[in-house]
């Protein structure tokens, strides 16, 4: 893996926890650790795979960008952020079997009520 291409990986994944910051905490911590387990699993991937996931991971955060601008420091008023997106079934149709469970166990994590750190056991 060329330096350039840690690089950018590096710059990506940081790009997205620094987003994360913008999220409600129950959301960020979710995400937080969703987004360090993936880059971790992916980190030796094929190359066509590597590709797939920066562009995906990408358009999340672009995306992510978006919807959380309205809250960025800039802004004067802190407005509650409203994050995410439908999944058209096409989309869901081209995941694989792990891809659709995992898809279900972050779905459950995100349901469940916020515990703050200091207070879990």
């Amino acid at each position: 893996m060329s330096r350039a291409h840690v690089s950018i990986v590096r710059s990506l994944y940081k790009r997205i926890l620094v987003l994360h910051r913008y999220l409600p905490l129950e959301l960020q911590a979710v995400g937080d650790e969703y987004v360090k387990a993936e880059f971790r699993r992916h980190k030796d991937v094929p190359t066509y795979e590597a590709a797939k996931f920066m562009v995906e991971w990408k358009n999340y955060a672009d995306t992510l960008s978006e919807q959380v601008n309205p809250v960025l420091p800039s802004s004067a008023d802190q407005k509650p952020v409203d994050v995410g997106q439908h999944l058209d079934d096409s989309v869901l149709d081209n995941f694989k079997q792990e891809q659709l469970e995992q898809l279900y166990e972050l779905a459950k994590e995100t349901n469940k009520p916020y515990v703050p750190p200091d207070q879990q056991s």
